[in-house]
């Protein structure tokens, strides 16, 4: 699908183009989601380079996700959504063509959505190509900061399911320490990446930049450096509490294997007893006492009682 944004009179519009159509004019921005051949073959006028495939805008080396050559500069952004429980990372090409933005992706992106949204209510200004990245980049920070305020809340409610000793609790604890994990982990790299993707844009077109366009740049940089010190206060938080559920259900198992070593220490001696009187088959002179066999068993429970007592003392029990 090939959509287009014009700017007239400070009002941006979007239609969708065929490939045989020429660009509408005063058009800002070209969004390419998941091109069919025709529409790849359209893209060769775009592109004097060759088109991007998806393999080239997954590359995960810094040459090859921020450059620049004669088709303009490159910026190979990360954006992170959520698709259920899920949240799941994608890469959206930039290509800055002279007055255009070009975007290609080869998935439907949320913040790409929710840009759309604010534009059809007047929520966000646009004043060229530059100002669409920046907002999409803005935006994309903004859901990076309530996706982590989500985990740190979910992060608070497992704290208390820590030490249960129910085994399906800890379970599911589990899976949902993993879970943060993952999630934190791809909100680290996405803002890390929109770093270096800010910084390479304000180096690259520095001379194109008006002076709001710079303050934005700036601001967005010093909200993902706020927020880093949360991603990394998470990770100690969800390690914080693996180990400690693990140590916990290790104490668990300690306990319940000392039981039965105990226990069989404990039974030791009557065993000895029984076991002397079971392989005993010519002197058994406690056949002809009259309390013979009760004194046995006496003398068996008597044994297990003092080791038992024994233990207690030490405080191994």
């Amino acid at each position: 699908m090939i959509r287009t944004y014009i700017l007239n009179n400070q009002t941006l519009t979007y239609k969708d183009l065929e490939p045989l159509k020429p660009i509408p004019e005063n058009t800002i921005w070209i969004d390419i989601k998941n091109p069919n051949d025709e529409e790849r073959e359209w893209m060769q006028h775009l592109f004097k380079e060759e088109v991007p495939e998806e393999d080239d805008i997954d590359e995960i080396e810094s040459s090859s996700r921020f450059y620049i050559d004669t088709d303009g500069v490159h910026i190979t952004s990360l954006f992170p959504q959520r698709k259920g429980r899920e949240t799941e990372s994608s890469n959206v090409l930039f290509t800055i063509h002279g007055s255009m933005l070009i975007t290609f992706r080869e998935e439907d992106v949320s913040i790409i959505r929710l840009l759309r949204h604010y534009l059809k209510h007047d929520r966000v200004e646009i004043n060229d190509n530059i100002d669409i990245f920046l907002e999409l980049q803005d935006i994309k920070v903004e859901s990076l900061s309530d996706y982590i305020e989500d985990s740190y809340e979910t992060l608070e409610e497992t704290a208390s399911q820590v030490l249960s000793d129910d085994d399906e609790t800890i379970q599911d604890l589990l899976q949902e320490l993993t879970f943060q994990e993952e999630t934190i982990s791809q909100i680290r790299s996405a803002l890390f990446d929109t770093r270096k993707a800010l910084r390479f844009l304000r180096k690259s077109i520095t001379g194109r930049l008006s002076p709001q366009q710079f303050e934005t740049i700036d601001n967005i940089l010093q909200d993902i450096e706020s927020l880093l010190p949360h991603t990394q206060f998470m990770f100690d938080k969800i390690n914080f509490q693996l180990q400690t559920a693990m140590s916990y259900t290790n104490h668990k198992q300690n306990k319940i294997i000392k039981i039965f070593s105990v226990a069989a220490v404990v039974f030791m001696p009557p065993t000895w007893i029984a076991s002397v009187y079971g392989m005993n088959f010519k002197f058994m002179p406690e056949l002809d006492w009259q309390y013979g066999y009760p004194i046995s068993i006496a003398m068996m429970i008597l044994s297990a009682t003092i080791t038992y007592l024994f233990f207690r003392r030490k405080k191994w029990l």
